[in-house]
């Protein structure tokens, strides 16, 4: 007996779902007052949905896209703004929510409301080799040595954006660090000093 082996080609897909429009165009007054989700944001552990409020159909010649408004939420967070979908709505990977689950889902999302804030920082301390080029140009100008070697944070843009970022010399809740940490395959850091 041979055995068959299927071997795939080509570029693969984590999407799971369908159209917004085959989601929309088969449910009553176009959905709007229903929940959807996107399989790529299951990845998160709170709870990311959105509530259909608007839809609008697009010309022949865009078939597989459909224009939705909807109030969204990610990571349990209601973003304050409505978010139009139209560039990701031929994506196949929305699901409708079943009626009988929107219930559980709004008693997840009413149980993080009382969760703290987290806060990102808007420094962090320079790199190792930086702070070395920085000491040495110090030294060769005759200049005083920096006391803190810290730089400011950049952060992309996003409406998605969870996390607030501090202000001024408010107290992050999040931070982050240079060193190394724990590595994965410490053989390969043999020799080498680790800083903890």
């Amino acid at each position: 007996m041979t055995t068959t082996v299927i071997q795939y080609v080509g570029r693969t897909t984590d999407f799971k779902g369908k159209t917004l429009w085959e989601i929309v165009g088969s449910l009553k007054n176009l959905g709007v007052g229903r929940y959807i989700a996107r399989s790529v944001f299951k990845r998160y552990p709170e709870p990311s949905f959105m509530k259909i409020v608007k839809v609008e159909t697009c010309p022949d010649e865009e078939r597989r896209r459909v224009r939705v408004w909807v109030e969204k939420t990610f990571r349990g967070k209601k973003l304050p703004n409505i978010t139009e979908i139209y560039r990701t709505s031929y994506k196949p990977d929305y699901q409708l929510i079943p009626k009988d689950e929107e219930a559980q889902l709004l008693d997840a999302m009413k149980s993080l409301q009382n969760r703290p804030e987290e806060i990102l920082p808007n420094s962090i301390e320079m790199p190792p080799l930086l702070k070395k080029f920085i000491t040495r140009d110090h030294e060769k100008k005759g200049l005083e040595t920096l006391k803190e070697y810290v730089m400011p944070l950049s952060y992309n843009r996003s409406p998605n954006r969870v996390h607030r970022i501090a202000q001024g010399d408010e107290k992050p809740t999040i931070n982050f660090t240079m060193g190394l940490g724990k590595p994965v395959s410490p053989g390969l850091y043999e020799g080498v000093p680790l800083e903890n």
